[in-house]
């Protein structure tokens, strides 16, 4: 009988072992969001060309790995339907690194140096390229996450439709 319960806490604790491995990696490998490798310039280059085709805005997510707020951020909108959705449809999203590998410190002085607001901080990039908005996460927090009204707000009104002059008729008339 003890060998019986002997092999079967050692299974139980293999089983257990890799069960935390497992969850380990699961949120090793979620929390990569940022590439400090990345060509990060010929990167929001390229978005601004996609978004510009679609008739879209960029949005830039700057923060880094060691982020817990731009982990909370990012699976609060690619999780909440609602959020995903509005997103989707009017921004290609795209997470800028800053971090002791890579500062990215160029690109940041062209957008005027939104790291002054802390991480994450965004900015929202027309067709263009053109910086519309840098926006500081702090006003999107909510206890100890983000708030769904607040970010739904944000995404709502630095889309394209929000600051398209044809979204609001003219009162002039002849």
């Amino acid at each position: 009988m003890h060998a019986k319960s002997y092999q079967m806490k050692k299974i139980i604790l293999v089983v257990f072992t890799l069960l935390m491995v497992i969850d380990l990696w699961a949120q090793t490998s979620e929390t990569k969001l940022y590439n400090p490798e990345a060509d990060a310039k010929t990167d929001i280059q390229n978005m601004v060309t996609k978004a510009n085709a679609e008739g879209k805005h960029v949005l830039l997510q700057i923060g880094g790995n060691w982020c817990s707020w731009c982990i909370k951020f990012n699976k609060k909108a690619t999780e909440n339907d609602t959020l995903k959705s509005v997103l989707t449809g009017k921004y290609i999203a795209y997470h800028l690194n800053y971090s002791k590998e890579n500062w990215n410190e160029e690109i940041l002085a062209e957008l005027g140096y939104p790291q002054r607001f802390g991480f994450p901080v965004f900015v929202v990039l027309d067709g263009k390229g053109n910086r519309l908005h840098t926006q500081n996460s702090v006003y999107l927090e909510e206890n100890k996450g983000y708030s769904t009204k607040e970010v739904l707000a944000f995404f709502n009104s630095w889309s394209p439709t929000a600051i398209d002059p044809k979204s609001y008729p003219s009162k002039i008339r002849n």
